[in-house]
């Protein structure tokens, strides 16, 4: 996780992380400090919490064709039904 919140707190930043040790090679930006890195982790890991409904809903949505289908077969109606039955399994948070 360090890495996505490197990439987050600085975009493009050149570095190579072992072990979790980050070795900085990076003229242009600085390294974040490590409450930096602890705070961005944390916002990640709260970020990727809050949208756990969307991963669930997208596991649960019918494909593509068989959402074209229902429309050609039973209108936009039975198309938002259709959907609506899987956002209110899992509602946005």
């Amino acid at each position: 996780m360090i890495d996505k919140a490197l990439m987050s707190l600085r975009p493009g930043a050149q570095f190579i992380l072992i072990n979790d040790e980050i070795h900085w090679h990076d003229t242009k930006q600085t390294q974040p400090t490590d409450v930096e890195i602890a705070t961005e982790i944390a916002r990640l890991q709260q970020e990727y919490e809050d949208k756990e409904y969307q991963r669930d809903r997208a596991k649960e949505y019918p494909s593509i064709a068989d959402q074209l289908d229902t429309l050609y077969h039973g209108g936009l109606d039975a198309w938002k039904a259709q959907i609506k039955t899987v956002k209110d399994k899992y509602p946005k948070a």
